[in-house]
């Protein structure tokens, strides 16, 4: 989503940390530009023209520091400001002294209500949980199939409303009921969106909160939807006291400007972000790192958190030994850590997470993510063999492995030789002397 935004602001930071003198006059001629980006990315007005002040103000009033240039100083008040503009820090979702801890979820129909209670469901339950969903969506076509297949494909139970039941209080007490009988610890409420909002659809809303009582309340809100967002929230939070909020479809084009303006308006707290749609793309959100991303900074954090959390680590650990008993990696290896790679999304937005690399990079590397299937494809067509040791790959065998995979012998040759390559490379860099590399594949990530 970010995409546009940060290559602008790349170009306003990258001058502003080049600078060696900050005067009012150089000031002000950067918070021209700044406030020329954040406008065009749809960011609330009121809100960029406090955030200019808060800047000016800091820049005009701070010290220098002899060690730190003042353009650098400028770019860390900045950063410092758009982790405020975005909610400071991230706030945990409550948790009840007593147990199930009832999260309600609420928002137009199309933001993702139901997608996020599944993603949800599974990240509550990948930290030990025990959730259960209610199928409180009852006029939208096909909501409680929806939810009851995604209950089925995670293995967590949904409370649904027996045939002909159309009254939500019955489904909503039916369903703490039984969460009570199962022991779940979250009860998850999927319930109704409209197209539009109404006061009919406020009202049964406001009813289904006194009924149970939760303790967040959570508003799903499409990123995609620009400043519309704001309104939404703003809508929503008069009448039901929002708790926080999910901002979902972080992965699309849009200009980025909901995300910025959703909390300095409304005061209510982004918790969780939804990046793909995929069920594990859900994130608890980070201010601090947002904005660092926003920057051109990376999110080494998140990168190394979605590493601990995706890969595999049996199988980091059996490479690690091997790596430790001095023995090259083969194509095995290779195609079990390219597979963990694959688990911690697209390679573009795991690029961006690394300081560094900026916008233009990434525009002169052509990410093909078929290629990886093709790999993968090339690699499964070897025999045990040829995978550990890739020098018996003759002209005969190579095609037989071309036509298994589907592909051109040159893409087997291609393969082979880059392997080669980055094994070379790896030796020179000692990344099979132990050290380094083991290090790496301790925190779940590859070492290439």
């Amino acid at each position: 989503m970010f995409e546009e935004l940060t290559e602008k602001l790349e170009g306003v930071i990258r001058r502003l940390g080049g600078r060696a003198v900050l005067n009012e006059t150089s000031i002000r001629e950067s918070l021209r530009e700044i406030r020329r980006v954040l406008l065009e990315a749809d960011v609330n007005y009121r809100l960029v023209q406090d955030f200019l002040k808060r800047v000016e103000e800091q820049a005009q009033g701070r010290e220098v520091i002899k060690s730190v240039s003042p353009g650098q100083m400028m770019v860390k008040i900045v950063y410092d400001e758009l982790v405020s503009m975005l909610g400071g820090s991230s706030k945990p979702l409550a948790a009840a002294s007593r147990p199930p801890t009832v999260i309600m979820l609420v928002g137009l129909q199309g933001s993702g209500k139901t997608t996020t209670a599944g993603k949800m469901a599974l990240w509550l339950k990948n930290q030990g949980g025990s959730p259960l969903m209610i199928a409180a969506d009852i006029y939208r076509p096909a909501a409680v199939e929806q939810l009851q297949t995604l209950g089925r494909d995670l293995d967590v139970p949904v409370h649904a409303p027996s045939p002909g039941d159309r009254q939500v209080e019955s489904i909503i007490t039916g369903g703490l009921a039984r969460a009570n009988e199962l022991g779940a610890d979250t009860v998850l409420i999927d319930t109704a969106g409209r197209l539009h909002i109404d006061r009919r659809m406020m009202d049964e809303l406001v009813a289904v909160k006194n009924l149970a009582g939760p303790h967040e309340v959570l508003l799903v809100v499409d990123g995609m939807t620009g400043q519309d967002a704001v309104s939404i929230a703003q809508s929503f939070h008069r009448d039901l006291e929002l708790s926080g909020l999910v901002l979902t479809k972080l992965d699309g084009d849009a200009r980025g400007g909901a995300a910025l303006s959703i909390y300095g308006v409304t005061r209510v707290p982004i918790k969780l972000i939804g990046v793909g749609e995929k069920l594990d793309a859900l994130e608890v959100f980070h201010p601090d790192r947002m904005a660092s991303r926003l920057l051109q900074m990376g999110d080494v954090v998140t990168l190394v958190e979605r590493a601990g959390e995706r890969m595999d680590q049996e199988a980091a650990e059996a490479l690690e030994k091997k790596v430790l008993k001095h023995r090259d990696m083969d194509l095995e290896d290779f195609l079990s850590t390219l597979r963990q790679l694959q688990k911690l999304g697209p390679l573009e937005s795991l690029l961006r997470m690394i300081p560094g690399v900026n916008s233009k990079m990434l525009k002169a590397v052509k990410i093909d993510q078929n290629r990886f299937k093709k790999v993968e494809a090339i690699i499964l067509s070897m025999t045990p063999e040829e995978r550990t040791r890739p020098g018996v790959l003759n002209a005969s065998r190579r095609r037989r492995v071309a036509g298994g995979a589907g592909v051109a012998v040159q893409e087997v040759n291609q393969l082979v030789k880059q392997f080669d390559q980055m094994r070379k490379m790896m030796k020179k860099m000692g990344l099979f002397s132990g050290g380094q590399s083991a290090a790496m594949m301790r925190g779940g990530l590859p070492p290439f």
